[in-house]
């Protein structure tokens, strides 16, 4: 009996955060004031009759919201909820609720989880980028995100094309968890290529999560929404590839805004996807050469990952720093065999085979057309 009044209870919280939800022009900001300044309750105010709202400052839809029970909605919504254990919807003041959240200028009313909530706990960097990046730029990504999941940051991103899938992905190579905030509903996975990789974060106690209604579509508006939500979870945000006028700028100033911190990875000054980074590292964003210049800026991660991080780090630096004129040959741009050939002038034989030896040690990929040194002298 307990259980089930417990269960009651948390259902009238969720249906109440949803009507507040609901109501157009209504954030939790002006929330706050206008129930500072009126001396009403929550309850007060979603039970009020339209003369009250009226003189209390309302517009129409504002008034047609609030009087509205919005039964259907918050049905579909418990309905979902109760369709797996691992459907989550969680309020300011459920204790699952992301602290950090609260802290930011525009916190969302309500969340929508799928998966493995307790992640919401962990310490998480945000990694984000170009949807369209070079291969050096999904390289980096996806090393940054394996080499801090390795040290037990939960990689936190928007599950985008490009980098923000790569930042997922290394995230799982590296044995970690990785959360992806959406633009759209959680049952609803978008680009819809990345059903795999979604079975794979929720197969590994990842979370998808969401302040959109479930079952609600991609939106283009939804996106910068969905940017504050995934800078707020983080201690900071690595900027990885991105143009001046893109996403991932207006992420770094929500995360600037919200006081995190801000790195970015510099790049090939020929390429248009590393102005974003070069002018937020011009404007004190902190440039990112490897794993440790993000670490070493929180005390509690680097007090308790530094040296298993740098261990690892100085391992494959030793490995990397090759110095014979074959790897030197290779550029951190596409450089074709034919090149490679050229500028080494051994045989095909004895470059193959040592092109491969450094493909499995990580110090170049082989790509359409090509190699790409991936680290090294």
């Amino acid at each position: 009996m307990a259980q089930e009044v417990r269960e009651q209870d948390i259902e009238n919280e969720i249906a109440t955060w949803l009507r507040l939800s609901l109501i157009p022009n209504f954030g939790p900001v002006r929330l706050n004031k206008f129930l500072s300044e009126s001396g009403l309750s929550v309850l007060e105010l979603l039970s009020s009759k339209t003369t009250e709202l009226k003189l209390l400052g309302f517009n129409e839809k504002q008034i047609s919201s609030i009087s509205a029970s919005h039964r259907g909605i918050i049905e579909k919504c418990l309905d979902w909820r109760q369709q797996n254990k691992n459907h989550h919807v969680i309020c300011p003041p459920d204790s699952n609720f992301p602290d950090q959240l609260l802290e930011i200028a525009s916190p969302p009313y309500l969340l929508f989880g799928k998966g493995n909530l307790e992640v919401l706990c962990n310490q998480q960097i945000a990694i984000v980028g170009s949807r369209m990046p070079s291969i050096s730029g999904k390289c980096n990504a996806l090393k940054l995100a394996k080499e801090l999941a390795e040290v037990g940051v939960t990689i936190t991103s928007g599950l985008a094309s490009g980098i923000d899938t790569k930042a997922h992905e290394g995230a799982l190579n590296g044995g970690g968890a990785t959360i992806a905030v959406l633009g759209n509903g959680v049952d609803i996975v978008y680009p819809k290529r990345n059903l795999p990789l979604v079975q794979k974060m929720l197969q590994n106690n990842g979370l998808l999560l969401s302040e959109f209604l479930p079952h609600q579509a991609p939106k283009p508006e939804n996106f910068p929404r969905r940017n504050r939500i995934v800078s707020g979870l983080s201690l900071g945000v690595v900027i990885v590839e991105a143009a001046i006028k893109s996403g991932s700028l207006i992420t770094a100033k929500t995360a600037l805004d919200q006081n995190r911190e801000v790195f970015a990875v510099p790049g090939n000054i020929n390429n248009p996807l590393s102005e974003g980074c070069h002018y937020l590292i011009k404007q004190g964003a902190k440039l990112v050469h490897r794993t440790t210049d993000i670490l070493e800026e929180f005390f509690d991660l680097n007090s308790s990952n530094q040296s298993a991080t740098e261990k690892n780090f100085k391992k494959s630096l030793s490995q990397g720093l090759a110095s014979d004129k074959l790897l030197d040959s290779v550029d951190y741009d596409i450089t074709a065999l034919d090149v490679i050939l050229q500028r080494t002038k051994l045989p095909i034989k004895e470059v193959l085979a040592q092109l491969l030896d450094y493909e499995l040690r990580g110090l170049v990929t082989s790509v359409s057309g090509g190699y790409v040194k991936l680290r090294g002298k």
